[in-house]
């Protein structure tokens, strides 16, 4: 295949550091075409030496002078800000943009990509959550393709192809659990942040952890699955599955089932999307059947994880309140881990915010903007 050229959004988190790997991993497939990182400016430069993109951005504009100076040596060029990072995703240079920023600053960078027509390596499920009406319906007026890199949304993506003339029936997304699963309400009252910090299979960010261990995380696929998949709320199914093997599965209208398995590790959805519709040859971990004698699936609990629940109905609803829930969500687990708000009290809190920001049914680009920022102001008035 022609080598792609590739523009990381988020490139120091979790996901952008693997794609790193699976880019290195793959020189005549891949280049690093662009870098952007929010605050951690000494990995941003350390990536741009090794990597030697065209450009970088580091959006906390205090960093710029020390990301300059540190590649002024070299032919990267660097900007700041966060219209920076929508301008760059434009360039001619870049063939596919990974979007693996945290929460809902991904959206305008995303949408910025689909109008230059980029095809979307999509990490960030907060921009489908947010606004998913007007993603899918953009990115097909503009001939993209979005490529799921969520390990669920990537496993229903495989078990699509070669399948996409024949309907679903449903689809089935798995859960871990987390770290709390099958605990009390009474036994999660005082739960610290360190201990929800604590994922049993996956190593990935602080926000998207705690999204994980209150269930939120699958709540917010559920809604990206929506919208990726064309889907109805009653075609969404969850099920809670410990070992994390099986990644998601789809039924179709015969009762026949697919599932997509493997050990959990991330850098095989990065490589799958960016390499699509070719598999690359890896060296990952092989799974061994042996190791796993049973795999076990449960019902989510969804009084105690009333995230999940809350995810379902803001599905319902539609409109803004997918919107309005996530503004919540980013607000009450910066609190969480700030040690502003207890576990339980982050779904009490964004229940009232769903409950109290204006609801609005068909909204624009320009409404979603103002309804995230109408959320957090109102969401901080209640800390």
């Amino acid at each position: 295949m022609q080598k792609r050229r590739i523009a990381i959004l988020g490139s120091t988190g979790s996901i952008g550091t693997q794609a790193l790997e699976v880019i290195e991993a793959n020189p005549d497939s891949f280049e690093v075409e662009i870098l952007t990182a929010q605050n951690n400016a000494d990995l941003l430069i350390e990536q741009s030496i090794k990597f030697n993109p065209n450009c970088v951005v580091i959006t906390n504009e205090t960093l710029y002078d020390k990301v300059f100076t540190a590649l002024s040596h070299t032919d990267v060029k660097v900007y700041a800000g966060m219209k920076a990072v929508e301008d760059v995703v434009q360039m001619d240079t870049v063939d596919i943009v990974l979007t693996s920023m945290v929460g809902y600053a991904g959206l305008l960078p995303t949408i910025k990509a689909i109008e230059a027509g980029k095809h979307i390596a999509l990490a960030n499920k907060e921009t489908l959550v947010v606004a998913g009406e007007i993603i899918t319906k953009l990115a097909e007026e503009k001939g993209v393709n979005i490529y799921p890199v969520d390990s669920e949304h990537s496993a229903i993506f495989q078990c699509l192809v070669g399948e996409f003339h024949n309907p679903i029936e449903k689809i089935i997304l798995t859960a871990s659990g987390g770290p709390f699963r099958g605990k009390q309400r009474t036994e999660l009252e005082t739960v610290t942040k360190a201990q929800a910090l604590k994922h049993p299979n996956w190593v990935m960010g602080a926000k998207i952890t705690i999204d994980s261990a209150s269930l939120m995380n699958k709540g917010l696929e559920v809604i990206e699955a929506k919208w990726l998949f064309g889907l109805q709320a009653s075609q969404i199914e969850v099920v809670v599955h410990p070992q994390s093997i099986i990644h998601s599965l789809v039924q179709f209208e015969d009762g026949s089932m697919k599932a997509q398995m493997g050990l959990p590790d991330m850098k095989l959805p990065i490589q799958f999307a960016l390499g699509f519709p070719n598999r690359l040859k890896s060296d990952f971990p092989r799974f061994d059947f042996t190791k796993y004698p049973s795999l076990t699936f449960e019902q989510p609990d969804k009084k105690t994880f009333r995230n999940l629940q809350l995810a379902f109905d803001a599905m319902e609803k539609g409109g803004n309140l997918p919107c309005i829930m996530n503004a919540a969500n980013e607000v009450a687990v910066e609190a969480f881990l700030q040690d502003k708000i207890g576990f339980l009290a982050m779904s009490d809190f964004i229940e009232t915010c769903m409950s109290k920001v204006s609801f609005i049914q068909k909204p624009s680009i320009d409404d979603y903007v103002q309804t995230d920022e109408e959320t957090r102001r109102f969401a901080k008035e209640l800390l």
